[in-house]
């Protein structure tokens, strides 16, 4: 240490510290309270995790680390004859107070500050709580008795129920017998919980066989119920068939064996299964839909295979310059009529792909089939088909244009599809209320709409008031000038 020797004699005047005695009045509990004040006035020295030149390492019996009695107490510790030496010193001083056993530690009060073990090298926190020579003394608590009885299995069927209901961990294997688990249900039922219902039956489930099952939940009706839920929910089919079977439902038994073409992703195999499924005890309407559905899916396959040979060929103008984006199969019927509408519109009736074969064969109204047939058209600009599709004739052979989902619609879808102004207008003029046609007029920029309809209603005021929505100086401006400067009319207002 660099300590002059006025330094040294100046720290040793003025410590804390006592040498040892053998006087009768310093006893061992005088030393370990030396010690114990001896450690709190280390924490004024250490300031310096990097300087420990300044500090005496002390052992607990307050004498420095590395001393030579220090060294040999250490030694005789560790050679088990700590308790001899203890013994001879009691006896010689002390004459009431028993002997105090203290811990041999590895480590120095002082490596407890500066993080060091007694061989001076460093050690982390983590390293030191790891360390598995150092003895923890500090008591074990003790659960709560509540916690304990958690585990056990003596519970009651009510209270059973009761922690089922609270989410709490709870074993049902305890009752074995077909008595105590139909008791654990009612239990369950009566709590009018579906959650704990759906517990109880999962563990009723595992148990029992299928025939006792059902026969026990056949004049259980509310478990029934859950039951029938629980199987759909997870999909276990094959048993819920049976569960139907055993109960005669027919009508639900075809259902549940119809829903399972929607594991099927092969579409043959799925043709072949719908196929079995036409034959079901379904009801009337549901007959026809299922017959529908098979002989959709027949179409689509015969549908799907043409178009993709025509489309690899590259022969087909509408498939080179619209490029199918998706496969047919499987889709509804709405979305293989646009398909039809928009690839094969101008084909016979009695082709599988024609649109007009699709709308008598599934019966689709007439409303459903305009729509559909204006949104594929449109899309493709074919303005001519739009045309033919709503002109009609009559018996003596005059034409006239009809729309059976109004001419307001076709308005808005033939925006939509970014209808040049002259077909908006052919066909705004169609739409019959006169404030509906002014709006879309207006909404769509049809200029001359709006000015021969105002003209129409004689309505000066709103005229003017359109007026100042053209452009200056263009031939809309020009019109309405001519229209509110011709004599002939006869304004309201």
């Amino acid at each position: 240490m660099n300590r002059t020797k006025g330094d040294e004699e100046e720290y040793w005047n003025s410590s804390k510290f006592k040498a040892f005695t053998f006087d009768d009045e310093d006893d061992e509990l005088s030393q370990l309270k030396e010690s114990k004040r001896a450690v709190n006035s280390l924490r004024d020295f250490v300031d310096d995790d990097d300087d420990d030149d300044d500090l005496e390492r002390v052992s607990w019996s307050g004498e420095p680390v590395g001393s030579i009695s220090w060294t040999i107490k250490e030694t005789a510790g560790n050679s088990g004859s700590t308790h001899e030496g203890r013994e001879q010193k009691s006896r010689n001083n002390f004459s009431s107070y028993g002997q105090l056993s203290k811990p041999v530690s590895t480590y120095s009060l002082s490596s407890l500050f500066k993080g060091r073990t007694r061989f001076g090298s460093f050690q982390s926190l983590s390293d030191a709580l790891s360390d598995t020579s150092a003895k923890s003394y500090a008591p074990e608590l003790g659960r709560p008795k509540g916690e304990y009885r958690d585990y056990s299995n003596d519970w009651s069927l009510s209270d059973t129920v009761r922690r089922l209901r609270k989410g709490k961990v709870c074993s049902l294997e305890r009752f074995r017998s077909l008595q105590d688990k139909l008791q654990l249900l009612e239990e369950a039922v009566s709590m009018h919980d579906g959650n704990v219902i759906t517990a109880v039956l999962i563990f009723l489930k595992r148990t029992l066989s299928k025939e006792i099952l059902f026969r026990e939940l056949e004049v259980r009706q509310v478990a029934l119920r859950h039951l029938i839920h629980f199987l759909k929910e997870i999909g276990d089919q094959k048993l819920l068939l049976d569960l139907f079977r055993f109960l005669d439902r027919t009508d639900e038994l075809a259902l549940s064996h119809y829903r399972e073409h929607l594991n099927i992703q092969d579409p043959e195999k799925r043709k072949e299964f719908l196929k079995t499924c036409v034959g079901l005890p379904f009801s009337a309407e549901d007959s026809a839909h299922i017959q529908d559905h098979y002989t959709l899916l027949e179409r689509q396959i015969i549908i799907e295979a043409t178009d993709r040979h025509l489309e690899s060929a590259g022969q087909t103008e509408i498939f080179r310059k619209h490029p199918r984006k998706a496969s047919i199969l499987n889709m509804p019927l709405v979305t293989t009529l646009f398909y039809s509408c928009f690839y094969h519109y101008t084909e016979a009736e009695g082709t599988f792909s024609s649109p007009v074969n699709l709308k008598k064969t599934f019966k689709i109204p007439d409303k459903q089939y305009v729509l559909t047939a204006l949104a594929a058209r449109a899309k493709l600009r074919a303005w001519h088909d739009v045309d033919a599709l709503f002109t009609t004739k009559n018996w003596l052979g005059y034409t006239k244009k009809r729309a059976p989902i109004g001419f307001h619609r076709v308005v808005e879808i033939l925006h939509k599809n970014s209808a040049p102004v002259q077909i908006l207008q052919e066909y705004i003029n169609l739409v019959e209320d006169v404030d509906i046609k002014l709006n879309l007029a207006t909404k769509f920029k049809c200029h001359d709409v709006v000015i021969d309809t105002c003209r129409d209603l004689k309505d000066r005021q709103q005229l003017v008031a359109y007026r100042s929505k053209v452009d200056k100086g263009s031939a809309e401006e020009e019109k309405i000038d001519a229209t509110l400067n011709n004599l002939h009319i006869r304004w309201k207002n």
